[in-house]
């Protein structure tokens, strides 16, 4: 079998990348090893204002508009509220929208093997693959890496891997309708999410309830952290959590955009470059802004017949766009005592610390739109 590209990984970045080269022409196989794409899903997939702006999302699988976060510091006590006047978040229902995606990607002319798993690349380029028909190898001019945060892609093209993770879980279920105000509650509590935050999204349909932090630093583990944290989250006055919940989980890389993430042989993106906001929600639009920009390299190298037109695709160049995220990530994993958190929140309360906070989380930059200004249509 062969392929102009390989892409492993059906998420949003491999879905994006994939859906876009087929448009362009290429012949393009999209690899994943789950049977169905509404399975394991690990992301809470909330969708930041840049990103509702610049892509045409399908709006029939995004909840209703957030405008409001609380944040709060260890006991819940005196809250920090920042309301905007605009929409600034909104989280999507990840199953329909990866079928969505999927369906588009097909109809561009995407070969989607489901239940396929990639194993790996020989010397010679071609790549292995075991799916419901047994195992079969595949010669692509190009191999996409878009398997997550612990990417086997990157470990076959030698290229850059995620070392700075941390670990989340969460629960999702649908909430009663209700006069609440749509809100994203985040909890700075190292004891309860060490170097990371808890958080309640409640956009009046469902609730997600999670915590994440450095596995090593939960006292009691991960799973206990988050039973700890949902029986008196806040924002959920009222609302009776159901016997049965969706359960999310997984590794989050947290140290900003990889220096090498692309080779004559192929890149990575997505959580497999480190496409990720170390440090608020927003993961999801590096993850399809990098995915644009690598469809446009793939392109370009497929239509000259220049694969070292890839070296391009510089992680290094592109990550100065996470320069100031990355430095108060450092700050928030030396956030060790619940002392330290409350003193954070002192300069919070305070007009400076409260514009800083409404910087961060309803600033109008993003990544890496100095490259990829104009970004290609994701899949509606």
């Amino acid at each position: 079998m062969t392929a102009d590209v390989l892409v492993a990984g059906a998420g949003l970045a491999g879905l994006h990348t994939a859906t876009l080269l087929a448009r362009a022409g290429h012949d393009v196989l999209l690899a994943d090893r789950r049977p169905r794409l509404t399975g394991a899903i690990r992301t809470t997939g909330i969708f930041v204002r840049k990103t509702l702006d610049d892509f045409p999302l399908p709006p029939e699988h995004l909840g209703p508009a957030i405008r409001r976060v609380v944040l709060y510091p260890p006991g819940l006590r005196r809250p920090v509220t920042l309301d905007s006047d605009r929409d600034e978040f909104r989280v999507g229902d990840m199953g329909p929208l990866y079928e969505t995606a999927a369906r588009t990607a097909v109809a561009a002319g995407v070969r989607l093997a489901l239940g396929t798993r990639y194993e790996g690349r020989a010397d010679d380029g071609t790549v292995s693959l075991t799916g419901p028909d047994g195992p079969r190898r595949v010669r692509a001019r190009f191999l996409v890496g878009a398997d997550g945060a612990r990417s086997r892609v990157a470990r076959d093209l030698d290229l850059d891997r995620n070392t700075h993770l941390i670990t989340g879980a969460e629960e999702v279920f649908a909430v009663p309708a209700s006069d609440r105000p749509p809100a994203f509650h985040c909890v700075l509590d190292p004891t309860l999410a060490p170097g990371y935050l808890a958080w309640v999204v409640d956009d009046g349909r469902h609730a997600h309830v999670g915590v994440a932090g450095y596995a090593h630093r939960f006292p009691a583990g991960l799973r206990a952290a988050l039973d700890r944290f949902a029986a008196s989250a806040p924002g959920l006055a009222g609302v009776e959590r159901p016997d049965g919940v969706e359960r999310r989980g997984g590794p989050i890389p947290v140290g900003g955009l990889l220096r090498r993430i692309g080779s004559p042989a192929g890149l990575l993106v997505g959580d497999a470059a480190g496409a990720v906001s170390p440090l608020t929600a927003g993961g999801l639009d590096p993850c399809l802004r990098l995915s644009g920009f690598a469809a446009d390299v793939l392109d370009d190298a497929l239509r000259t017949g220049r694969p070292e037109t890839l070296s391009s695709y510089d992680g290094a160049a592109l990550r100065a766009r996470f320069r100031g995220r990355l430095l108060l990530r450092h700050g928030l994993a030396q956030v060790r005592t619940p002392a330290v958190a409350a003193a954070g929140f002192a300069l919070l309360r305070t007009a400076p610390g409260r514009a800083a906070a409404r910087r961060v989380l309803f600033g109008d930059r993003s990544f890496p739109d100095a490259v990829h200004a104009v970004p290609a249509p994701v899949p509606a």
